[in-house]
């Protein structure tokens, strides 16, 4: 396989850990160690007694248990853990694709969920979302675009890193099609639970047999050091197949990193908590910023999520403004 240079991933690797000032991360403000034990009595005795040999490829049947309790039809056998959400993505799009197929991808967004598809070999329809539709996704255009070769719908919601999150009547027209057709669908979710005042809506995983839903300790929980993740489906062909590929990468997950990783979704309530207190004190702060510099930018609320997707509206091409905006000011 040869895949093109992850873009962002590369210019923050210029960056991320050198600028004084981030305003671009994607996934909430994360906690220590020890105020992750502090969370439930007894958690750092037994964090200092935790077996460091190697844990169970699919993940510890502990853990895969609390990760089923955040849907609403899946056992914890349904329930597959990797080493962060860019292992599951990559691994599902190798177990699930091949060459030929054709897969119609939800845009803009995470650049893997496109390019792990187009480097072995599909064709990628790039299912264009706008700012001025409010970022809203058209099913005629899903419609129109699939064709017999198609395999795969990959949908990101709620959305980064725009924050928009679909109507539950539209997530549930967007499964007929899926359905009608007896396509995959690859249902990005690891905004999930961090809704700012609407409902959260149901796991794709709850919903469809063939749906795939994607979870991830670092963004809702602010535990990207963690580098947990998950996919869920109920489709055992996908799940066995991407079991099989894990055996080739990562094996298996870091024995701290699963004890700590089950220890927060015990305690998911206090942690989202947290998280949605931070990212509303923010929003308020950058609703008085934007409506100050209206006549520089554009600025839509997120729906949901801890990402929001600002524009520029005065004429320069946007990586040198964020190349001015971290060399000159220092805030990336």
């Amino acid at each position: 396989m040869r895949i093109k240079p992850f873009k962002l991933e590369r210019f923050f690797d210029q960056y991320e850990f050198k600028a004084p000032y981030l305003l671009c991360s994607s996934d909430c403000e994360a906690l220590s160690i020890g105020d992750l034990l502090a969370l439930e009595d007894g958690a750092a005795v037994a964090f200092q007694t935790h077996w460091l040999g190697y844990t169970e490829a699919r993940g510890a049947p502990t853990l895969r248990q609390e990760i089923a309790r955040l849907y609403t039809t899946i056992s914890a056998d349904e329930v597959l853990v990797h080493a962060g959400a860019e292992e599951a993505i990559f691994l599902f799009m190798n177990a699930a694709l091949q060459a030929g197929d054709h897969v119609i991808v939800h845009a803009p967004g995470y650049q893997s969920l496109a390019e792990v598809a187009t480097a072995i070999g599909c064709e990628v329809t790039l299912w264009q979302t706008r700012e001025d539709d409010d970022w809203e996704l058209d099913l005629d255009f899903l419609r129109a675009s699939i064709r017999p070769n198609t395999r795969l719908i990959v949908v990101n919601c709620p959305h980064n890193p725009t924050g928009y999150l679909m109507s539950p009547d539209k997530q549930r027209d967007l499964i007929d099609i899926a359905r009608q057709h007896g396509l995959l669908l690859f249902s990005d979710e690891v905004y999930r639970l961090l809704e700012h005042g609407a409902p959260t809506l149901p796991a794709a995983c709850d919903l469809y047999e063939n749906a795939v839903s994607l979870g991830v300790m670092s963004k809702t929980f602010g535990l990207a050091g963690l580098r947990i993740g998950w996919l869920v489906t109920r489709n055992r062909d996908i799940y066995q197949a991407v079991q099989h590929m894990k055996d080739y990468t990562t094996i298996c997950n870091s024995a701290p990193s699963e004890f700590l990783a089950e220890l927060a979704l015990r305690q998911k309530e206090n942690i989202i908590a947290r998280n949605q207190a931070i990212i509303a004190a923010n929003l308020r702060l950058l609703d008085a910023f934007f409506a100050r510099y209206e006549s520089l930018f554009r600025w839509r609320a997120p729906k949901a999520g801890s990402t929001a997707f600002p524009s520029i509206r005065f004429d320069q091409d946007v990586e040198a403004f964020c190349r001015d905006v971290v060399e000159q000011q220092g805030v990336l």
